[in-house]
């Protein structure tokens, strides 16, 4: 009797445990997003992006940011990049088209997307991708920054130093952010202002973003640029405005949103499309 309850009691915790993690099938798409709670790595079967030769006044970041990716794909060493600047000026966009990109000449590379909030899995994540090292992944977190009570950015150092494994050589990582040094910059002189040793008192969070070797900055457009991307917008969709209506109206909407971006022509773009009967495939 006491064998059959100690044996039902054994049962019944095994079906409580959490199923081992699976390993990871990357034949199914060249896209993934990593999910906690259980751990997994999601398949994206059509990623959201643009077409890189639609994106307009970041020509020098397209074309570093292309460049470093390419060498990455080809099985050459490359820098992870560090995406920092205006808000709504492209940045994931870009990497999500460089990605796209690259695929179009052929070359096999997977993006892999992490959120934040969930970088203290980083090295459970990093053992999936070294493990297939018969692919070549971009690591992808979007909207990087760290507040002044954040630990996040400790775990960050597993992916660009790599411990004493090293990053494995199949992975890069991307991150986008609207601050270079990742913190805000009254908490930088807030530290420096209160610490006994203000030098180091913020040298831990501001050199993490010195661990990218490549930093590309993105600045506010002009209203010729923002004219030029929405512009760009209705060549690819067919939609038929004239100049000067276009320029009339995409100017009234950027008064609205107080600026311009490449979101605000994205914005303006979707509304116009919308009012001339236009749909966004």
């Amino acid at each position: 009797m006491r064998d059959d309850l100690l044996t039902r009691i054994a049962e019944a915790l095994e079906r409580l445990a959490p199923q081992p993690p699976r390993d990871p099938d990357f034949a199914l798409a060249d896209a993934f997003v990593w999910h906690v709670s259980p751990e997994r790595l999601e398949p994206v079967p059509q990623v959201s992006r643009v077409d890189l030769s639609l994106l307009v006044g970041v020509e020098r970041a397209r074309d570093a940011l292309l460049a470093n990716t390419l060498q990455f794909a080809r099985g050459f060493p490359a820098n992870n990049a560090l995406l920092w600047g205006a808000r709504g000026m492209g940045k994931s966009s870009l990497v999500k088209a460089v990605h796209a990109e690259v695929l179009r000449q052929g070359l096999p590379l997977k993006i892999v997307e992490l959120s934040r909030e969930d970088l203290p899995s980083v090295g459970r994540l990093l053992h999936h991708l070294r493990a297939a090292r018969q692919h070549r992944f971009i690591l992808f977190c979007d909207d990087l920054s760290f507040s002044h009570d954040d630990q996040h950015y400790k775990s960050l150092k597993a992916v660009l130093d790599g411990g004493i494994e090293g990053r494995p050589e199949n992975v890069i990582f991307y991150a986008t952010s609207n601050r270079r040094h990742l913190m805000p910059r009254d908490m930088i002189e807030n530290e420096r202002s209160t610490a006994i040793n203000p030098s180091e008192a913020v040298e831990e969070k501001v050199s993490l973003s010195d661990r990218f070797g490549l930093w590309l900055g993105f600045h506010p457009c002009s209203q010729d640029e923002y004219l030029a991307m929405i512009r760009g917008y209705c060549d690819a969709y067919g939609v038929d405005i004239d100049d000067a209506t276009l320029r009339a109206e995409a100017i009234e909407w950027q008064a609205t949103r107080g600026g311009r971006s490449g979101r605000v022509a994205w914005q303006f773009f979707t509304d116009l499309a919308g009012r001339r009967g236009i749909r966004l495939n």
